[in-house]
């Protein structure tokens, strides 16, 4: 249990307080509700490439990093397409200076060419390396638009393509930090050996005087349904031949998306999983495969994706994973099966519980979600799921129509 006391100040920023006493390192954590989704489709990549440009310095602090390293704190930050998260972890004393740095980067973030040009090379080199010169790299450059044809998920964290970065303006950043940088639109957590009105004193000092910004309600292009087989083949450079199939699945909010998140680990976590032990163990077809879900807010995708043995080819590889799935289908999970992968699950989440950061995490997030107090009945959706919910909605998800298959084909001179 995840005990918080939630505050909101008059700007409209939410700020939680989740006191740790065994711990004298402290997680200042600030989500920003904004991810790729909410990018112009013609100014891409804008959401990651804030996540640098935060980096860059305010008007009144040029330099993020050194103040806060001087205090023995660290930080980092993450961005995908549904938010922004910003986390620092300091000793407790030292707490103020978090605050101080924080808020500074959201009331005046420091907007010059020089900074821009920076962070703008920085991306694209990540561009290029992650995705562009890395084997399979390009995936979800593909996958995505092949499975979103409206919604804004069709394109990846990173962007549509490098052209976006490089012709993003100083005019463009600002309107884009105006329109979703600021406090109405962020959830601040503070979480370690702290006290809750403590906490808000200093959040009521440092944050109370940024400008509330009116926010706009969301309007997402949504999938009228996710119809029609599509299979692409990329002709690559790469070590081996690799498969990914990709089937539409429940939002973040359903009450199925937990029974899906349970298939893909009953399909395929660890060596006990059933494409392991039936497909993979044997040799011959997959050297490895793998299923995981995207976790998307909105209808999102599981995804199966394997490399394919030397010996194997596409369509024997992808009746060999179908013929898995299908069992899956007909039959159902053991109970012990069943209780297995939940056992993992609960096991993987005590564990996140014991990190103050995690906590601080999982917080913002379920606040985003609607409300951070789910944090504590996340495990008992999953404890729910029966074996029928399992079958129910595999029948649902793995249908041919709506799936989405990319093939990588390797040349004959790697």
């Amino acid at each position: 249990m995840i005990d918080f006391k939630k505050y909101t100040l008059d700007n409209g920023l939410r700020l939680i307080v989740h006191r740790d006493v065994d711990t004298p390192i402290v997680a200042v954590n600030t989500l920003y509700d904004v991810g790729a989704r909410d990018e112009d489709p013609n100014r891409s990549g804008f959401a990651h490439l804030f996540e640098h440009l935060m980096f860059g310095g305010s008007v009144n602090i040029p330099n993020f990093d050194n103040p806060l390293q001087r205090v023995g704190g660290n930080n980092n930050a993450f961005t995908n397409n549904d938010y922004t998260n910003y986390y620092i972890t300091i000793p407790r004393e030292n707490i103020e200076t978090a605050f101080w740095l924080e808020s500074d980067r959201m009331l005046s973030l420091a907007f010059t060419p020089e900074s821009l040009d920076v962070q703008r090379k920085v991306v694209i080199e990540e561009f290029k390396q992650r995705y562009l010169n890395q084997p399979y790299g390009d995936a979800w450059l593909y996958l995505r638009p092949m499975a979103y044809k409206k919604h804004p998920y069709r394109w990846a964290t990173i962007g549509k393509s490098i052209e976006h970065i490089e012709d993003a303006t100083l005019n463009d950043v600002k309107a884009f930090f105006k329109r979703h940088y600021h406090p109405g639109n962020a959830i601040l957590v503070v979480a370690g050996n702290v006290e809750p009105e403590e906490i808000y004193k200093l959040t009521k000092k440092w944050y109370g005087d940024i400008p509330r910004v009116e926010t706009t309600e969301r309007s997402l292009p949504q999938e009228t349904g996710f119809t029609g087989y599509e299979c692409e083949t990329l002709i690559r450079a790469v070590p081996q031949n690799a498969l990914y199939m990709a089937w539409p699945m429940p939002d973040r909010f359903s009450a199925d998306y937990y029974a899906a998140d349970l298939i893909s680990d009953i399909l395929s976590q660890g060596k006990s999983a059933r494409f392991y032990q039936s497909i993979v163990r044997h040799g011959g077809i997959f050297t490895s495969l793998s299923c995981y879900i995207l976790g998307s807010l909105d209808n999102g995708l599981l995804v199966v994706s394997g490399m394919i043995d030397a010996d194997s080819d596409f369509e024997i590889a992808r009746n060999a994973l179908i013929s898995e799935i299908e069992r899956l289908m007909l039959n159902g999970p053991s109970e012990k099966e069943l209780q297995k992968v939940k056992n993992k699950l609960e096991t993987g989440h005590l564990v996140q519980e014991s990190s103050v950061l995690s906590k601080a995490m999982s917080l913002a997030y379920f606040e985003l979600l609607g409300d951070a107090g789910k944090v504590n009945h996340e495990m008992d959706m999953y404890r729910k799921v029966t074996a029928e919910d399992i079958v129910r909605v595999a029948r649902t998800i793995f249908q041919t129509e709506g799936l989405k298959e990319l093939r990588y084909q390797k040349t004959e001179h790697v």
